[in-house]
This record gives C-alpha cells, structure tokens and sequence, in this order.
C-alpha cells in the first residue's frame, strides 16, 4: 500500500465554510480545442465546495483509504523541521499545489527513496526539480486545462483593473472620500492600445480571445506559432521573439511557463526596451522576473503597473518588496484556484490517482516526465533543467 502527502493551503481564517454564496457551479465536459475535462470514475465531493484547502483534502481521503492507502494532508511544507519534510522519507507520491507549492528539490527527492509520482493539483509543475525527476525516473504529472481560462479571466481582471486605476479608485470608497481627480489621474482607457501574450498555449491564446472584443490590437509570440487561420480570426501579429513585442505593446501579459530559458526572463534590460508607462501583467510564475526589477521600474515610471498572483517563492516573505511597491496589483496566487476551477483539478488528480493504481496509462496531456525524460505536455512546453533554487526562502514567511 502506498503513502500519499498531499500538501494543501490552509483553511480560512474564520474556518472552513459551513456554506456557500452559490448552490452549484456550471458544469463543462470539454474544453475549447476539444480535450474533454477530468473523467474519473467516481468522486467523493461537491463541485463548488472549497477542496484545496486542508480541510478539503480534494476529496480524496474515502478514496485512498477504502484502497488501504495512507494519506497525509498538511500545509506545512518548508524547512526542515516542516511536516512535509518529515513524513517524505516513505512517501510514494507527492500532490501538491502551485498556489502552496511543495517545492520538490533535488535534495528532498534524495531523502525519499520511494518516491515514484510527483502531482500538481493544478497546471505548471516549475516547483519539482525536473532535471533530479529525469535522473531518478520519477513520473511528474499535472492537470493540464484544468484552471487555464480561471486564469486567462483573471489576466482580463487584472489588466483593466491596472489600466483603470481601479484598485486606488475603490480605496478611496473605503477611506470615505469621493477623490474623483485622484482616481482618474492615472485611468486611461484600455481601448485602441497594443496588447501582447509571452506565450499563446492554452491561457494566453483564452486572453487573446477574451480581450479582442475591447478593439486592442493585439500581439503574441510563442515558440510555437498559432495556425494562421487563428491568427486571422483574432487578428493577431506573430513577433519571432520577446524582445520585438514588447517594445511595441502598452500591455504585456505573460503567459509562458518557467524554466530555465525563462527564468528571470524580465529583468532591468528587457524592461528597459518597453514602451515608457507599460503595463506589465504576469500569471505565469514570479520568477520569470526579476523580483527588484520590477520594483525599481514602478518606482522610476518606467512600467506604469505591476500586477500578478505569482511570486517567488511562495508564500512570500513578508519582506518581498512586491507587496510595498508603488502601481501595483497583486494577490496571492489565487487566480487558478476559483472554486470552479478546484472542481476541476480535484476530479483530475483522482483520475490520474485511478490511472496509477490500476497499472493504466496518464493521460499524454497530463505528463510532464515521464521514463526519465520529458514526456507529454512537458516536451511541448518544458526544458530540462532545475528552477527551484532558492526555495527555502518560503520558510521565512512562516518565521514572520
């Protein structure tokens, strides 16, 4: 029988809910290119209630035990001394989350010997060694689609909030004022301005989609190029590299997973070549920028706003000159774990779990490792390497 640590975020602060603004979620089969959403066989929750949090334990504690499986739910995950850190050493798989994540480093993988499956309730597996899963035949796997448009809405969200001024606009309602030069003393219309996507796979082509009735011009590059008949239909141009869009755009959003050719991608030069007053979007992961980078450039008005729900590392300490930081729109990383979207990861980490335990094969579309190479998903938009260097600085947040 096997060990399953499944690292999850803590409850709310007032407790895990005894209900709900809504009775019930719209329910999807498919997504927009035809792959169909999780099909499990069987699920032990309700779609809408809160799953990603501890108490939640995506639904998976009935299932796992009623197959004699242990499971370990925690959201204490870094340091040493964390309990993450000492249930691991028999620990057959790893579930974790983007938004908590369980950094999985070289170092931790060595101290579990029977570790066999690294899963990401959720999309982008950046917080697992991928180079020390290659070398050891560890299968790393994620929900892929299963968040994508949660985020690509919450893209839209944050690029009128930021062009708007919307989020100094509403605080000025709290504080009781009606500051109406204040507020509109940074809103511009987001209509007629040049938008673009790092990266057009499945949540910058969702934003691509949603912000074309804005009449922007828009803007992408990917190391895969759209089929022409979509770029006609958006009206989008093709740039060959960052560098030629960016310098064109009023707003970049970047939408491209990290590793290593993307790490600290957006640093003090590249900011540098964008339009004076840019605006600088990013759900992707924080450290495909350079953390004082981006602060240095609000402070000189070089990027008019910042806004994102990715950080390194995660939690942020709380120090990261990211939450002080003038023009900026940040939360935590909250934007692909809407309770719709929690439905949806928690019904495919229980298919995959079904796939593993019933010797059948994961989905191509879930696997980013596979047989000590990239496989899946993971050969389309991964490259082999390690991004988790400097992960341990997440205990700090809980020293704070």
């Amino acid at each position: 029988m096997a060990k399953i640590i499944c690292v999850l975020y803590d409850d709310p602060i007032d407790g895990y809910p005894k209900s709900y603004p809504r009775d019930s979620i719209p329910k999807l089969t498919v997504y927009p290119d035809g792959q169909t959403t999780p099909t499990p066989e069987a699920i032990d929750f309700k779609p809408g209630d809160l799953l990603g949090s501890v108490s939640g334990e995506l639904g998976l504690r009935k299932f796992l035990e009623d197959l004699g499986h242990t499971l370990v739910v925690t959201s204490d995950k870094d340091g040493p001394n964390s309990v993450f850190e000492k249930e691991l050493h028999d620990a057959e798989i790893v579930i974790s989350q983007p938004f908590w994540p369980a950094y999985l480093t070289a170092e931790r993988m060595a101290k579990a010997p029977k570790l066999k499956l690294a899963l990401t309730a959720g999309i982008g597996s950046d917080h697992v060694d991928l180079q020390a899963a290659i070398d050891r035949g560890i299968t790393v796997a994620e929900i892929t689609y299963c968040n994508s448009i949660s985020v690509a809405e919450h893209v839209v969200m944050m690029i009128l909030s930021l062009v708007r001024n919307y989020i100094p606009s509403y605080q000025w309602v709290i504080k009781g004022g009606w500051n109406i030069a204040d507020c509109v003393s940074r809103s511009y219309d987001l209509e007629g301005m040049e938008v673009g996507t790092i990266a057009a796979g499945r949540i910058g082509l969702g934003v691509l989609r949603r912000l074309k009735p804005f009449d922007v011009k828009l803007h992408y590059t990917d190391r895969h190029r759209l089929p022409a008949e979509v770029e006609k239909e958006l009206n989008v141009t093709y740039h060959p590299d960052v560098e030629s869009l960016i310098r064109v755009c009023d707003v970049v959003t970047i939408n491209c997973p990290l590793h290593p050719e993307t790490e600290h991608m957006f640093d003090d030069k590249l900011i540098g070549k964008m339009k004076r007053g840019a605006y600088l979007i990013n759900t992707a992961r924080g450290k495909i920028c350079d953390r004082d980078a981006i602060a240095r450039a609000l402070e000189s008005g070089q990027l008019a706003g910042y806004a994102g729900d990715v950080w390194f590392p995660q939690p942020a300490p709380q120090d990261h000159p990211w939450r002080t930081m003038p023009h900026h729109g940040m939360t935590p990383h909250v934007s692909g774990t809407s309770l719709s979207a929690q439905a949806r990861y928690a019904a495919g980490v229980r298919e995959v779990l079904e796939c593993w335990f019933e010797g059948r094969p994961i989905r191509n579309e879930y696997l980013i490792v596979e047989g000590g190479k990239l496989a899946g998903t993971g050969e389309h938009s991964y490259s082999k390497g390690n991004v988790t260097k400097g992960s341990e600085e997440a205990a700090r947040f809980k020293a704070s």
